[in-house]
């Protein structure tokens, strides 16, 4: 015991740094499992929808999901496979996965989409701008309006997110608990504004629209990463000085 204690005072240096990282690999795999929990607790949750009883002439109920990969700096389709699928599965939906590999993709397909008893955005407010733009541009708008749309937060910037589910510092937690809305039909009704050119096609947004300085300075929010939670203020600081 006399050893190890002289061996940790002649080295503290490294006694010290081995000591910082046993800590935060500790409270990382303790992340880990919390987060496995709350997957497990959502899949029971879902099952539960599964399990219940339908005549055998009913179809199963359709869900189409528009999934933008590139959300998210590219982790937004592993967020969407680890945190949302197992419970659309396991809830007896018949999920439709559309994967868009392209900006404006997903207002194309959205004019082209046939029938669904449920459109799901699975991205961040831009992938929700491009679905509403293409629902309400279709030529049968009024009748494929009625259709309810859920949104799986999976973006960077999530605007919507804030006005539909409560904040969530987990992410895990927040994407399983909007998924587990859209299962349970929580429904929430959002003022359209139609941004509308003198030549170009009508476009459509629900959480806002910037423009300009204040959203480039937004965007530059994660350069400043380093500052904590003076990151935001530092990014609209410096921005004014170009």
């Amino acid at each position: 015991m006399a050893k190890v204690v002289a061996a940790l005072r002649n080295h503290w240096k490294k006694s010290t740094f081995g000591a910082c990282l046993l800590g935060w690999g500790g409270h990382w795999l303790y992340g880990k499992h919390c987060d496995n929990l709350v997957r497990r607790a959502a899949c029971q949750e879902a099952q539960a929808f599964g399990n219940q009883l339908i005549p055998a002439t009913m179809p199963l109920k359709k869900a189409t999901v528009f999934l933008n990969p590139a959300a998210c700096k590219g982790k937004a389709g592993s967020l969407f496979e680890k945190n949302a699928a197992p419970i659309l599965h396991l809830s007896g939906l018949d999920v439709t996965v559309v994967k868009t590999d392209y900006e404006g993709q997903a207002k194309k397909l959205l004019e082209l989409m046939e029938d669904t008893d449920l459109i799901i955005v699975a991205g961040g407010d831009g992938t929700v701008q491009e679905v509403i733009t293409g629902l309400l541009r279709r030529a049968d708008e009024a009748a494929f309006s009625k259709i309810p749309i859920g949104f799986i937060p999976l973006g960077k910037t999530c605007t919507l997110s804030h006005a539909l589910y409560p904040e969530s510092a987990n992410q895990v937690q927040h994407i399983t608990n909007a998924t587990l809305a859209i299962l349970k039909g929580e429904t929430v009704p959002l003022d359209v504004l139609q941004i509308k050119g003198e030549k170009e096609q009508p476009v459509f947004a629900v959480s806002g629209l910037r423009w300009g300085s204040y959203r480039d300075a937004g965007v530059k929010v994660s350069k400043y990463w380093y500052l904590g939670p003076l990151k935001t203020k530092a990014a609209h600081f410096f921005s004014t000085f170009k």
